[in-house]
């Protein structure tokens, strides 16, 4: 049911064709090095062959396995060559892949780049600067305006108001605080007296 109504997704393989050539010259390489210890551990062999040999009195059969020997030790020698040439190879392509991973940055980065400069053109970023510039020269205008606006009798009249200002602040720091309670008429506090003096006396007769 998946594979039916899934959408088959294909794996794109990140090995690149280098990558490919790279590892096909390695594994030649590893074959030689091996056919290298094989003609190596022949050698060492014929040699020792060639003097049990020549012990056994049999120098005709030694002297065609020395020849055998010296035509192994001059394959060996090819193999050394061609060694050589596959390592070269081997380190030019890695190299080369470096380059191309170097030229891919140089591209994204250009393209980047690219879009940038369409965003910001030339002519665009000239706009902003005079924009900034009008605006900074306007503001400084403004600013001048503000601080030359006054007339020198202007600056007295202001410094007058606020001597004024200060003055009264003064006035009414020295002025008496006001009472919180207002002080009783006289004719209540002589009729509170007359009560009270009533009240002492009525207690006085009942007391005889």
């Amino acid at each position: 049911m998946g594979a039916l109504f899934g959408k088959s997704k294909k794996t794109v393989s990140r090995v690149t064709d280098q990558d490919k050539a790279v590892l096909q010259l390695k594994q030649q390489r590893d074959k030689i090095r091996q056919h290298q210890k094989k003609i190596e551990n022949n050698l060492e062999r014929d040699r020792e062959l060639a003097k049990k040999l020549l012990k056994d009195g049999k120098k005709e059969k030694a002297l065609l396995l020395l020849r055998k020997k010296k035509y192994q030790e001059q394959l060996l020698s090819k193999t050394d060559g061609l060694l050589q040439n596959l390592e070269h190879m081997v380190q030019d392509l890695e190299f080369s892949q470096v380059e191309m991973q170097v030229l891919d940055g140089l591209k994204a980065g250009n393209e980047a780049l690219k879009k940038v400069h369409e965003i910001l053109s030339v002519d665009e970023v000239e706009r902003i600067l005079e924009e900034t510039r009008e605006g900074v020269e306007k503001q400084r205008e403004i600013d001048e305006l503000l601080s030359g606006a006054l007339t020198a009798d202007d600056e007295e009249d202001v410094l007058n108001e606020l001597k004024e200002i200060t003055e009264g602040e003064e006035e009414i720091e020295k002025l008496p605080d006001v009472p919180t309670e207002l002080p009783e008429p006289e004719e209540i506090v002589t009729e509170k007296k007359e009560r009270k003096e009533a009240s002492r006396k009525k207690v006085a007769l009942e007391a005889s």
